[in-house]
């Protein structure tokens, strides 16, 4: 079909349903109190849903400091009755996935990733006093040990997120803390944590709050080559990590699904 006739097409069924909602608000407002009733099944006694998933646009800061997503309008609703734009993204842009894949040559990519790996108990691991002293500061295996002591122990399949406390930075330069020489400065995961997250527990996510699973001012990339080979994911630019509790709650990862990708935005939710 021509892009006229889909047009014309798009005009006509708006025009028969302005009638058609005009006349039956009241089924309307039942539809949606069938929605409204069936979330708490869904969401099997959580008393809230946190978005954990940053707004990305061309300003979103990126580790390369280019713009990691570009959108033009191919349709406008006004002249063609329905608005569709084209998406240029970099995968590894906003709250996004870190697939196997990104650091190993054979690792499964982002459509691989088991459907089961992406509903995981939430383990929040805080360390936003030490990044306040230490730009370069990183969780260790005392930092896991601290939270086990405290919490119980890392549950299987759970995602372990660094909370560093580098939301509060968005918007400003300190967000990759680039110095004169280029070099980024904000906290990461020792590679020495990643090693005791996959010795110990069945830990299968990675996450942090920052731009990276590594420190800014790694050159070696030691996290992502420790654990992504392994055939775990991480999720870099997690948002809200002071919204939820250090344990209980449950992150639901919207991967991206597209064919050899090595990672992708995500919209990232937890169940609290």
């Amino acid at each position: 079909m021509c892009d006229h006739c889909v047009i014309e097409n798009v005009k006509r069924r708006m025009l028969s349903r302005r009638d058609l909602f005009k006349a039956a608000p009241a089924a309307v407002v039942a539809g949606a109190g069938l929605g409204a009733g069936a979330l708490p099944a869904l969401a099997q006694g959580a008393q809230s849903v946190v978005d954990m998933t940053h707004v990305v646009d061309a300003d979103f800061p990126t580790y390369f400091a280019k713009p990691g997503i570009a959108m033009s309008k191919e349709f406008d609703f006004a002249e063609n009755g329905f608005n569709l734009f084209s998406m240029t993204v970099n995968e590894h842009t906003g709250t996004h996935v870190d697939a196997p894949l990104h650091f190993s040559a054979d690792g499964r990519a982002v459509h691989e990733i088991p459907v089961e790996n992406l509903i995981c108990p939430l383990c929040v691991v805080d360390i936003r006093e030490k990044a306040d002293a230490d730009a370069d500061a990183t969780l260790t295996p005392d930092d896991l040990r601290a939270w086990i002591s405290a919490h119980g122990e890392i549950p299987q399949g759970a995602c372990v997120a660094l909370n560093s406390g580098w939301q509060a930075r968005l918007g400003g330069p300190g967000f990759r803390g680039a110095d004169d020489d280029g070099v980024q400065h904000y906290p990461g995961f020792h590679v020495e944590a990643a090693q005791m997250l996959i010795e110990e527990t069945g830990a299968i996510a990675l996450a942090t709050d920052t731009l990276s699973l590594d420190i800014g001012a790694s050159q070696s990339f030691d996290t992502h080559y420790a654990w992504l080979p392994t055939n775990r994911y991480g999720i870099e630019n997690l948002a809200n990590l002071d919204q939820v509790p250090a344990g209980g709650a449950t992150l639901i990862v919207g991967a991206p699904k597209h064919r050899g990708g090595s990672g992708g935005p995500a919209r990232i939710m937890a169940l609290v």
